[in-house]
Parts: structure tokens; sequence; C-alpha cells
């Protein structure tokens, strides 16, 4: 006859109630009795935070509301802390403080992992916790449990993504609606896709963030932002994206770090993908993440990549995971990033193909002043093109084998000492 184990309830505290935390919220009303008979968990929420008190209201939790994070934090019956405020200001003090505390922590927050990531998990693995940040990457993609779990017994030989879904969608319309940058913009703002200030996501910040986070993971490397090369979109024009689709490509941001002989090859720019690979056909707000490995091979993980709903189901995954192991004695050793660390490959010595769009004046001898400096860097020209002139300006396309970026940067400074670029040429890195 066997004897039921009586489940120890696994007590919570989340600071922030906006768009993702209340999220979380409303699954654990709605799931409470679903985890308990499926999971074995008895996850009770007793503490929330925000400094707004229409979301505790809206959500059914003035009972349980303050309008101070540390009342959560110091709460000495809270097993978990779930930060989801966002930033790298009070956020990063509330998460130390969780763990300074004895709490773990469960976190969205890319911008804390991918700038204070490795300090956080050392600090917490020290006092035998845990730090869990599935929806910091990816919103439901469920990436970060398969590189920490299903793919542990790969070696990673690379990991590339449409990780931001902001830029993915101004490109899809862009693309298909003909639409210029700024009205690609406004059109996403006004959908809720872009914030007010987008700078994060078309400047290639936000990717760049989570490619780090990827990075470290993936190749038991410590990255910091700021060491990631990044590059955005609002160069970008109709045109580029009308010629990619004549060579039988897109364009797509990409976030991207690759293993090589002379360590990971790590970056975030706009990229031309050919039509037949599995990223080309991710279009609108999704998101997806291409990985390969030594044993799995090739593999996509797709989905939405933001929203109240997406990164909630990541945040809870992340709680029900760590909330077993309290639940049941269970010690999981920590996350480290920098294990390995591999050295990052300087942004000039990656080698690809590049596209480059040069606006110059429609008279004769611009071609071979301008293939010249082709040459003088050597640097093999696949193929060249020049659109219709428009008001006495031609665009000349080229397009090169595999080169260095630092042959080609000295390629387009020799083409911008002739003196006959009318604007500023376009460069879009090649991916085969």
């Amino acid at each position: 006859m066997s004897q039921e184990h009586t489940i120890r309830p696994v007590k919570v505290g989340i600071i922030g109630l906006g768009t993702v935390g209340g999220g979380v919220v409303r699954i654990l009303q709605k799931h409470h009795d679903d985890f308990l008979r499926d999971q074995g968990v008895d996850i009770q929420l007793i503490a929330a935070a925000s400094n707004i008190p229409e979301q505790a209201a809206e959500l059914g939790i003035t009972d349980i509301f303050t309008t101070d994070g540390f009342d959560v934090i110091n709460n000495p019956e809270i097993d978990i802390v779930i930060e989801l405020v966002g930033g790298t200001g009070i956020a990063r003090t509330f998460v130390f403080a969780a763990v300074e505390a004895g709490k773990r922590v469960i976190t969205a927050n890319k911008a804390i992992m991918a700038t204070s990531g490795h300090e956080l998990l050392a600090k917490a693995g020290a006092k035998g916790l845990e730090v869990a940040f599935e929806a910091s990457v990816g919103g439901g993609i469920p990436i970060i449990g398969a590189l920490r779990n299903s793919l542990i017994g790969n070696r990673i030989e690379s990991v590339m993504g449409i990780v931001n879904g902001t830029t993915n969608y101004m490109l899809t319309r862009m693309s298909e609606a003909g639409l210029d940058y700024d009205s690609a913009l406004k059109e996403a703002q006004a959908l809720g896709y872009a914030e007010a200030d987008p700078t994060a996501d078309v400047g290639g910040a936000d990717a760049a963030a989570k490619i780090a986070i990827l990075t470290a993971l993936a190749y038991n490397t410590e990255v910091l932002l700021e060491q990631v090369p990044m590059e955005g979109i609002t160069e970008l024009s109709p045109v580029d994206l009308d010629f990619a689709r004549e060579m039988g490509n897109c364009i797509k941001l990409l976030a991207i770090a690759n293993r090589t002989s002379e360590g990971i090859d790590m970056r975030v720019h706009p990229t031309m993908l050919p039509k037949s690979h599995a990223l080309a056909s991710v279009n609108g707000v999704m998101n997806a993440i291409f990985v390969v490995g030594d044993a799995v091979g090739e593999t996509m993980f797709y989905g939405a990549g933001a929203g109240s709903g997406p990164a909630a189901s990541a945040v809870v995954g992340d709680l029900i995971e760590v909330a077993q192991r309290i639940a049941y004695g269970i010690t999981r050793p920590y996350i480290r990033f920098g294990t390995e660390q591999l050295p990052l490959m300087p942004m000039e010595d990656v080698v690809c193909g590049y596209y480059l769009r040069l606006p110059v004046p429609d008279r004769t001898g611009i071609v071979a002043a301008t293939a010249q400096a082709f040459a003088d860097n050597d640097v093999s020209i696949k193929s060249m093109m020049q659109h219709d002139a428009q008001d006495g300006i031609a665009q000349l396309i080229y397009v090169t084998h595999p080169t260095s970026e630092r042959a080609i940067q000295a390629t387009l400074a020799g083409i911008d000492a002739t003196g006959v670029l009318t604007a500023k040429p376009v460069l879009i890195r090649i991916e085969v």
C-alpha cells in the first residue's frame, strides 16, 4: 500500500505587474489546480509589488499587494522571487537583493542577463540558489531550456536567429508591401509592435542582448552586451529588399554566433539569406532560432517572441521547474557562464559575402572608379548590376565572393575617397 507524499507548498512573490507580470498572475490563477494535480506543485502567490496599484486591482490581488518590491524580497515565507520590472536600474537591485536574501530568482530580464548574468549566476551558485531566465530570449520559445538540457549532448556549432519581432515585422512589410522604413515603423507602432522609442529594436541592441545570452549558454563563454558588434535596419530601403528578391534572397535582422577555429564569430546586423534557408520563411512578428549541433544537426525553434501570453508562459515554465525541486528537496547545480571561455573574434576578421549598394551620378567612368577599389583590396566581385537612374542618380549593386570585413571596409573607404558617392552606401552581409 503506497503512502501519499505530502506536497510542500512553494510560496512565490512577484515584482512587476505589467504586460508579462499580469500574464503570469492570470496563468497561476487559472491553472493552480492543474499544476497541483499534473506537476505535483502547490504554487502559492503570496505577495505582489508594482508602483501602479490599479494593476493589482485589475488582477484581483489587492490583498497581497505592495508598492515596495523590497517587501516581497524580505518576506521570510517566500521561496521564489519573480522579477518582471525590466531594465538594469532598480530591477538589477531587486534580483541581486533577492539572491542575497536567500531567494531563488526567475526573471525575463535580458538586459540584466546580458550585462550581469555571469556575476548574478556566480552569486546565486555560491549560495546554492537558482536563477532561471527562459523568458529573456525568444518569449515563449523554449530555447534556454533546450541549450541547458535537450542539446547538452552536443557541441554547438552555430546559433542564428530572428529574435526581434519589431524589426522582423518592419522588414516583412517593407518587402511585401513596398513600405519605406518610416512608414513601416509607424505601422508597427500603431499596432503595438514597436515602442514609442524604438531605438533598442531598430538599432539592434535588443537582439544583441539576446545573442549575448545565447552565446554564453551555447559556448560556455562569458559574454557582455558591449562586446557584441551590432547594426540595425535604419539604413535599409525597399530597393534593397527588391534587389534581394531578384537575387533569390530575403533580408532579416539576424543575431549570429558561430564556432570557428579562431573563436566565436558573434554579431547582429541585417543579413541576406537564400529563400531556401529555414529562417527565410519567418515573417511578421514571429521569432525563430536556428541551432546546429554536432550530434543533432540542424534544428529550429519557432514561435511568438513577445507579448503577455508567450513571455508569461516561459516564466511559469521556469517557475514550475524550480518549484518542483523545492517541493521535493532536489538540488540542481547552477548554470555558469565562462567555464570554457572561447575567444571572441574581432568583427574585422569575419568572412562572408557582401552586397553593396552605391548611389552614384549617372555618368561614364563611375563603374571603373568604383571597381578599382575592389581590385586594390583583393575583393573578388561575384556580380554587378545597375539600377535605372532617377533624377540623375544611379544605383550600382555589387555582390562579392566571401571576403573579410576588414577588406570590405577598406574597399568602402576607397570608394568614398573617389568622391563619386551621392549618399551613404548600404552594405548588407550575405549568409549562404
